[in-house]
């Protein structure tokens, strides 16, 4: 990237912008800043590395591909690459297991995390909501959002009414919004 500016203070706009002009350069910095993110949420939901690879490679392919898709006005970068990664996970399930069905939910993070540090403060501050959530709704949360379940799946694998696991993964989204809108 030949602007002469540090990789790490460019701002996500300007590097996507980079991208739509076909700098490959500006590429390998949105992989280096977000790859473990995209991984981490793909393996969450696979618990398959090979398969948590494929799509981490399709996130990237799909953003070189189609930088415009990305709309910062609804949120960062990176809950849009985790979303991403977390649909093409549950792809992923769906054509190994065609006859479940998988439902989408996408929790967005309005503030623009730019920084590992500001990535860092995020997750910390998820964890302590989630820590202070009653654990049926915390649990209920882990199971959709990092194994991949559908309510469906954790209404089974906790004997809990599907309208029960449903209300406690809703509610548990709004205490996460409402704690990111504060």
């Amino acid at each position: 990237m030949g602007s002469g500016q540090p990789e790490q203070s460019l701002t996500d706009a300007t590097v996507i912008a980079r991208i739509c002009s076909g700098d490959e350069g500006a590429m390998a910095v949105l992989y280096d800043r977000y790859a473990r993110i995209v991984y981490s949420v793909a393996l969450r939901v696979l618990a398959e590395t090979s398969a948590a690879e494929d799509v981490l490679q399709e996130v990237f392919l799909q953003l070189w591909r189609n930088p415009q898709a990305f709309d910062a006005s609804r949120g960062s970068l990176m809950a849009w690459l985790a979303v991403i990664a977390r649909h093409r996970a549950i792809d992923h399930l769906r054509r190994q297991h065609p006859h479940e069905e998988a439902t989408e939910t996408v929790v967005a993070l309005s503030p623009s995390m730019e920084t590992e540090s500001e990535r860092r403060q995020t997750v910390q501050k998820v964890q302590s909501i989630m820590a202070g959530m009653p654990s049926e709704q915390r649990s209920a949360l882990e199971m959709a959002f990092f194994d991949g379940l559908t309510h469906t799946e954790i209404a089974g694998k906790t004997g809990q009414p599907l309208g029960t696991v449903k209300t406690r993964i809703r509610a548990g989204l709004l205490t996460l919004r409402k704690a990111f809108a504060a």
